[in-house]
């Protein structure tokens, strides 16, 4: 029974509510009112409203004009000697800038080179370490065959060692040479995102 009124009071009260919004929807604005969409096209239609001043900020500032000059400014008929000199303090700084640049690329290369040998040298070493694997899983499974040709087997199984510590020494010599060649590149002032790419 408790809960039946709580259904029939919930429902009464949903009833209200929607019956409440269906009337606020339906009322029309008095006439002193206006809905904003019909002040929007007022405003954008009326030629008095006051235009907005020109705002500058550092990203619409004007790169070839100056906005305001303090003191005398350049005269008529020729450059500004200053002007040249700050031209030619430009152009030297690009080209500094550019042969940075030039010199970042070429340690970037450098150090992309030693790191795709060093992912060769690492692929071999995993192939190499898996046909191992295989060959020895193969002999050890066949007993006679172990028997048989352990003499042959002990010396296939060393050479494949000793390939083994042969190429985990070079993928180990070329990251070495790789962490040197960083900080090289580190010493030489060259951006982190480009040591290690």
């Amino acid at each position: 029974m408790k809960r039946m009124a709580q259904t029939a009071f919930a429902f009464t009260l949903f009833i209200t509510l929607a019956a409440s919004l269906a009337v606020a929807q339906t009322t029309t604005p008095s006439p002193d009112q206006s809905s904003l969409g019909d002040y929007a096209r007022k405003v954008h239609k009326d030629p008095a409203a006051k235009a907005k001043p020109k705002v500058y900020d550092n990203d619409n500032l004007p790169k070839d004009d100056k906005l305001s000059i303090v003191g005398e400014g350049p005269a008529a008929g020729g450059t500004n000697p200053t002007d040249a000199k700050d031209a030619a303090a430009d152009k030297t700084a690009d080209d500094e800038q550019a042969k940075k640049q030039s010199e970042w690329k070429s340690w970037q290369d450098k150090v992309s080179a030693q790191k795709n040998a060093i992912d060769l040298a690492s692929r071999e070493l995993d192939v190499l370490q898996k046909e191992y694997q295989l060959r020895a899983a193969a002999m050890y499974a066949d007993v006679g065959n172990r028997l048989r040709n352990s003499t042959q087997w002990d010396k296939e199984d060393a050479d494949y060692k000793q390939k083994i510590a042969d190429k985990q020494k070079a993928v180990d010599d070329a990251k070495q040479k790789l962490d040197d060649m960083q900080e090289e590149a580190r010493k030489a002032g060259v951006p982190a995102a480009m040591r290690e790419p």
